[in-house]
């Protein structure tokens, strides 16, 4: 299943960059600075990338970081930045998981259809 459909058409509905980057340009920022304060604090020395092993708590972790937003920021990440990635994190792996149920479940059904006997009626 690729990432944005394959029929221009259906592409053009998608518009990322004018409804998402031109509308959100501030937040999205703070959201990499976040990104890259993370990969310093926990991947320090290495290229910047989402080391999903060391995150695993990423629900608990955006509330935690909602119920801060007025704090003061840490380690030159504001908690709205925080936040914001991991509510990103959260919905990144909720659509893996439900494409990964769709993929399986397509899947099992073409091995279904395979193991079927011809013969046999439905």
């Amino acid at each position: 299943m690729p990432l944005l459909p394959t029929e221009a058409v259906e592409r053009k509905k998608l518009p990322i960059g004018t409804g998402v980057l031109k509308y959100f340009p501030l937040a999205l920022a703070e959201v990499a600075k976040a990104s890259v304060a993370g990969n310093k604090q926990h991947l320090d020395g290495q290229p910047l990338h989402w080391d999903r092993s060391k995150s695993t708590d990423d629900y608990d972790a955006m509330i935690r970081h909602a119920l801060q937003l007025d704090d003061p920021d840490e380690n030159g990440v504001s908690h709205v930045g925080a936040m914001m990635w991991r509510a990103l994190a959260v919905g990144e792996k909720l659509l893996e998981s439900r494409q990964n149920k769709v993929r399986a479940g397509k899947a099992a059904q073409r091995e279904a259809n395979i193991l079927r006997d011809p013969n046999d009626q439905i």
